[in-house]
């Protein structure tokens, strides 16, 4: 495993990280949870990504009973708030981030986090206050870093004008994948130029890129895309023409000596923008199979191979991430 620095801020987190999302939320039994959680250590990932929403809580007290027979200092960990908890609980006014840092806490069963995340933009919200009420956060202790995932570049300006002068925004958590490639427009040169670090995720397009799903073929019964949560995020890429060309790219992997997983990681990391990818498993042997990807290159010659594999399909689209495009309110 190798290592990236965070952003500016003092942690170093692993190239590849495990997330939560649907697969700890509860679609995952608890064994295999910590199953999974212990073979991330084995394989040197470090940094484990979730969010209070994550199956309404369920996905942080998994992690909060796995992660407390290992020390505090030996991993990272990352939350994120906005989305609905219940009826009135969302969003990121002063009131909800003080309740929901407390609730993620007492879930993680650790007195901080170490990044504190905006799931998304709030334009509900003056950006003033949001940002004040995240650093009153970190003034408390309750997280040492401050970050965000999916906020359009106008919005990364808002947050970083707005921002207190003794914290920092110093992550930000975009789609990124051989299939989505819209960061690579204008947010990584924003992000870079106030040295922020991208932890990405979907680097493999909900495992379209591994190459399981076949033209003409039906989803496997235990894929992601046989689930009705996810199906609506998965099926936009199940065309025939994007899964002709992900078939194109099988050759090519195994021209470079890597799985296919290997290349899609390898291929969202050799972006210097980037700290991690963030991947999920549900069985231990696809953690060490994703672990593996760190460190690897790819040669100019492979990269070439994969534009030209992935020619005639879309690389960007419909945007999955609700409330990206909304508007900024200030005070």
């Amino acid at each position: 495993m190798r290592y990236r620095q965070l952003g500016s801020s003092d942690l170093q987190v692993s190239e590849i990280s495990l997330g939560s999302w649907l697969t700890y939320s509860g679609g995952v039994e608890a064994d295999a949870t910590a199953a999974c959680t212990r073979a991330a250590f084995d394989a040197g990932i470090t940094f484990f990504d979730t969010a209070n929403v994550y199956g309404r809580g369920a996905a942080e007290e998994a992690w909060g009973r796995i992660l407390t027979d290992h020390r505090r200092e030996d991993y990272v960990l990352a939350t994120k708030v906005y989305f609905p908890m219940s009826n009135s609980d969302r969003g990121l006014s002063p009131a909800q981030i003080s309740k929901q840092i407390d609730a993620s806490l007492r879930r993680l069963k650790t007195d901080h986090v170490d990044l504190y995340q905006c799931h998304r933009f709030d334009a509900d919200v003056p950006i003033e206050d949001t940002m004040e009420a995240l650093a009153e956060v970190v003034r408390a202790g309750k997280a040492r870093c401050l970050g965000f995932s999916e906020w359009t570049p106008n919005q990364i300006r808002a947050g970083l004008a707005a921002c207190p002068d003794d914290v920092a925004l110093v992550s930000s958590q975009p789609q990124y994948s051989m299939l989505w490639r819209a960061p690579e427009a204008e947010v990584f040169g924003v992000t870079a130029e106030h040295g922020i670090s991208n932890i990405v995720w979907s680097p493999m397009a909900e495992g379209v890129l591994t190459g399981k799903y076949r033209p003409g073929e039906p989803v496997p019964v235990d894929s992601r895309a046989a689930s009705d949560e996810m199906n609506g995020f998965i099926k936009q890429k199940l065309t025939d023409r994007t899964l002709e060309a992900v078939q194109r790219l099988v050759p090519i992997a195994e021209g470079a000596g890597l799985s296919m997983a290997e290349m899609a990681l390898a291929w969202v990391l050799r972006r210097p923008e980037l700290a991690s990818a963030i991947v999920g498993a549900s069985r231990p042997e696809q953690v060490h199979a994703n672990a593996a990807a760190a460190g690897k290159e790819l040669s100019a010659d492979t990269l070439a191979a994969i534009d030209e594999a992935l020619g005639d399909v879309p690389v960007t689209g419909p945007q999955l991430a609700p409330g990206a495009s909304a508007g900024i309110t200030h005070r």
